[in-house]
This record gives structure tokens, C-alpha cells and sequence, in this order.
């Protein structure tokens, strides 16, 4: 018996099978081998065609049946993650109106920050948990103003994974967590955000059909099995964001339990026991997986933009000509904690909402000529990824969340030891690191919507865990004092 895991992103399409019984992935594979193509055409634009999404999802589907010999009619459910807050639009035949606009596109921030001001930010806050922004709603706003004639066309909106799972099943739904994402969900009335589709001019009929996260959500036609290879009938019994989707993917389902992840850019997610908000709309916060009417359980998402890009730049211009990221970590570890006062602000990509959208650069402070040299440079730069981290994370404290462990794969910059250290170092937090993917967590979620899983610890008992940090009580005050002078310079930019 066997899961089927799609994890839907920008750059590929990801597909794994699982084994139900042992946990084991049998195979795995993804789509395009390149980078997808993100149109662009012009700044600030991201456009991807769903059907790029499904061309990759059938080349990765035959791989994995293909590697694995297993037979189609052994695959009992199929899970899906997907990147989060795009716009896809279809017809009544079901066919998409336009490209996506995906997540990194910008076009919707200022129908968002209009909608903010003119509804008021404690409506919005306390109905929305969050600003309307740049997200799924705003970006049809743009649609709406900028391409009247594809808007009155509309049947349907959905996200990547709604229309990779109606591609499955030929049924159009989404979740409550999918809604939350689009800033569609009112979490006060517990329904879809009318005064939100009032202001913008949206008919409530455009939404899709919400189901439950874990259920039977339609199941596969035997267009798309024949398309894929697949059995017709095998139910799409999961579907979350992929930040949602990597919580879960790492166990994460409890009040207080924090997933991370520190890629180009990095993400902590904690999941709420109740109903709240940032006032200052520092954080954003989505229904959880296992989120429903009767149980708060809210996801609560930190991105730092500037995380694995200051590693990869500091390799680059920092570095020694042929050195690698281990070589960089020894290197780094050579610098006592705080780098002899040495301190890196690493906002180097962008805005960061945890600074209010505030842009200020990356900047290096307290550098002594005389005393420091590369191992302080690039100690500081780690520890600076780290202390926004913590910035971030002092939000969800005051927000109500206790962040006593956090979960995390073992990739990216939590390969590095320092890096590890250090944030279990100044957040007084255990670190475990775990063996797992989107893909993997996916199928697994597919698993529990299905009833093969009686609930996430029996799905995820097999989840290897490689190792576990924790906080050093010698270090703690140099940490925390590293912390405080990183702050103070932070501040005094802000």
C-alpha cells in the first residue's frame, strides 16, 4: 500500500511515493531539471502557467512509477503541497483564464495597502489576522482594474494546488487554510471574508467549494489517470501551503511547536493555540492544518529574506577562492560568540515585513582593523541570520506562543553547527533535525485524509530524527548579550 506526495513549487514539481506501512520513501524524483520559467515582463511580475505545473507533474508521476515498479492500483491516497498565495482563474469549461500570478509577484501591494487604510487596520487585524497585503485577493484586484475582459470571464479562483488537485479530480475546492492564504477567510465569523469580497467587488460565487484539509477531496478521473498512469478512483485526500505543509511535514501540530526552514530565504512557523494577531502586522498568520471550527490552531509565519543569500554572498566575496560552506563553518566557529563585537544586519534582500516593509540594507558594524579579520566577518553574518530570526520570533512570544523546540530539516543553513548553536544558543529553544520533504509530508498528509493514519503521530512515527541541539547554559548570556548589541544597532536603523 502506497502514498502519492506532489509538492507543487516555482522552481520544479516534486513527487514522491511512500510506503504507508514502513514510512520508507521508494521514490522520488522532480520537474523541470532547470529552474522553472517565471515570467517576468515586467519588474515586479511573476507569471507561471498552470499548465507548465501539470507537464512537470506527469514527467514526475511516470518517473517515481516507473523507478519504484510499484502498481498504480497499490496507491490508496494523494497528497498536495504548493506554493502559496497565487492566482489562478478559469473559465467555466475550466480552463485558465491567464498565466498564474504567483507568490513573489508584487502587482497587489498597493490595492492591499489601500484596502488597509480604508477599512481600518483593527477590521482588518482582527477579522483577517493580517493586512490584506500582497496576496491571492489583491492580485485579482489588479486583474479586475487592469484586464476587465479576463475578470468577466471568471468561474472560478483557486491556488496552484487547487488547480493541480482539479486536474486530478475535475472537482474545484479548496480549504479553509487555502482561503486563510488568499486573505479570503474571516476568522471572526468563521466564513469567508464578505466585507473583504464586498470592498474589492468580488461575487462570493467565484470562491470554490471548501473542504477539509485531511478528506476525500474528489478523486482521480480517468482522464488523469490516463494521462498519468495512475488508477482512476484514488482519492486527493490532502492539500496545504507549503509552509503549512512543512510543519506538518516535520510533525508540527501543537500550540507552542515551531517548524524552520533556512533557505535563499528563511521561515519560522509556530502554531497558535487561539485567535490572534501582530497589531503591527510584523508576522502573518494562516489556519493551520489541523485547524478547524472546534480547534484554533493557527500557523504563525516569520520569513526573513535574508538568510541563505548572505551565506551564499559572503561565499562568494568573503570567502577564499574554492572554500566550501563546511570550511566556512570551521572557519566561522574560529570567532568567539558575538565575533569580538562584530555585528552583521542581514536585510540584504529586500523588504522585510518583520521590519514593517522597511528596506534597510545590509550593513557591518563594529569592525576593527586592527583586531578582527574574515572568521569574525562571517561568524557575525551567521549569527546575524540567526538574531532576526529571534527578532521574529520575540513577535510570536508577544503574540502568546511559547517557542520551547523547534523542528527543522536537515538542509541548507542548518547544516551548519554555529548556525544551530547559535539559535538554540539565544533562544533558549531544542533544535531536532529531521530527514523529511514537502513531497514525503504530503503523502503522509494524504495518508491521515484518507484513514490509513489514525492521526499525525501514527503517520509520522517512522520521521527519522538525525539530531538534536540543545542550548549550551555557558553560552546563554554571551548569546543573548551578542543579541542585544545586534538589536540595539538594528534599531537605531529602524
Amino acid at each position: 500500500m502506497y502514498l502519492l506526495g506532489y509538492d507543487i513549487g516555482s522552481s520544479s514539481v516534486k513527487a514522491s511515493l511512500v510506503d504507508a506501512q514502513s514510512g520508507r520513501t521508494v521514490a522520488s524524483d522532480f520537474y523541470p531539471r532547470t529552474e522553472a520559467e517565471i515570467i517576468a515582463l515586467r519588474p515586479g511580475w511573476a507569471e507561471q502557467r498552470p499548465e507548465q505545473w501539470w507537464d512537470c507533474l506527469k514527467q514526475a508521476t511516470a518517473s517515481v512509477l516507473a523507478t519504484s515498479g510499484v502498481n498504480p492500483h497499490d496507491i490508496k491516497a494523494i497528497g498536495i503541497s504548493y506554493q502559496m498565495h497565487g492566482l489562478v482563474m478559469v473559465d467555466k469549461d475550466l480552463r485558465p483564464l491567464r498565466p498564474a500570478i504567483i507568490w513573489c509577484d508584487s502587482r497587489g501591494v498597493s490595492y492591499g495597502e489601500k484596502a488597509f487604510d480604508t477599512l481600518g487596520e483593527t477590521r482588518c487585524l482582527s477579522h483577517l489576522l493580517n493586512s490584506p497585503g500582497n496576496f491571492t485577493a489583491t492580485k485579482l484586484a489588479w486583474v479586475k482594474e487592469n484586464e476587465p475582459e479576463i475578470f468577466e470571464k471568471i468561474y472560478k479562483i483557486m491556488l496552484p494546488g487547487d488547480y493541480a488537485a482539479m486536474r486530478l479530480t475535475g472537482r474545484v475546492c479548496t480549504t479553509v487554510s487555502g482561503l486563510s492564504e488568499m486573505m479570503l477567510w474571516d476568522f471572526k465569523n468563521g466564513a469567508p471574508a464578505q466585507f473583504l469580497l464586498d470592498y474589492f467587488g468580488y461575487n462570493a460565487d467565484i470562491l470554490p467549494e471548501i473542504v477539509p484539509t485531511f478528506s476525500i477531496q474528489g478523486t482521480v478521473t480517468a482522464e488523469a489517470a490516463a494521462e498519468l498512469g495512475l488508477a482512476e478512483g484514488i482519492p486527493v485526500a490532502y492539500r496545504a501551503g507549503d509552509q503549512p505543509n512543512n510543519a506538518l511535514s516535520l510533525n508540527v501540530f501543537n500550540p507552542g511547536e515551531v517548524a524552520s526552514t533556512a533557505g535563499t530565504s528563511g521561515v519560522v512557523y509556530g502554531v497558535l493555540g487561539e485567535v490572534n494577531y501582530d497589531p503591527q502586522s510584523r508576522v502573518n498568520t494562516f489556519a493551520h492544518v489541523n485547524h478547524t471550527a472546534d480547534q484554533t490552531r493557527l500557523g504563525v509565519l516569520l520569513c526573513i529574506n535574508g538568510t541563505g543569500i548572505l551565506n551564499s554572498w559572503s561565499k562568494r566575496t568573503m570567502a577564499p577562492d574554492g572554500i566550501s560552506y563546511p570550511d566556512m563553518n570551521e572557519l566561522a566557529a574560529k570567532a568567539p560568540i558575538g565575533a569580538a563585537g562584530v555585528s552583521v544586519i542581514p536585510f540584504g534582500n529586500g523588504a522585510e515585513r518583520v521590519l514593517r516593509n522597511k528596506e534597510v540594507g545590509c550593513s557591518i558594524h563594529g569592525v576593527n582593523f586592527l583586531t578582527h579579520d574574515r572568521s569574525h566577518l562571517l561568524r557575525a553574518e551567521q549569527e546575524g541570520i540567526v538574531f532576526s530570526f529571534m527578532y521574529g520570533m520575540e513577535v510570536m512570544e508577544q503574540m502568546g506562543m511559547r517557542l520551547s523546540k523547534i523542528h527543522a530539516g536537515h538542509a541548507n543553513m542548518f547544516l551548519s553547527p554555529l548556525f544551530r548553536n547559535t539559535l538554540a544558543g539565544v533562544s533558549g529553544a531544542t533544535i531536532e533535525l529531521y530527514n523529511t520533504d514537502g513531497s514525503v509530508g504530503a503523502a503522509k498528509g494524504a495518508g491521515i485524509g484518507a484513514g490509513i493514519y489514525a492521526d499525525n503521530n501514527e503517520a509520522f512515527a517512522s520521521l527519522e530524527k538525525i539530531e538534536v541541539i540543545e542550548p549550551v547554559a555557558a553560552d546563554r548570556q554571551a548569546y543573548t548579550d551578542a543579541y542585544a548589541l545586534w538589536k540595539e544597532r538594528l534599531l537605531a536603523q529602524l
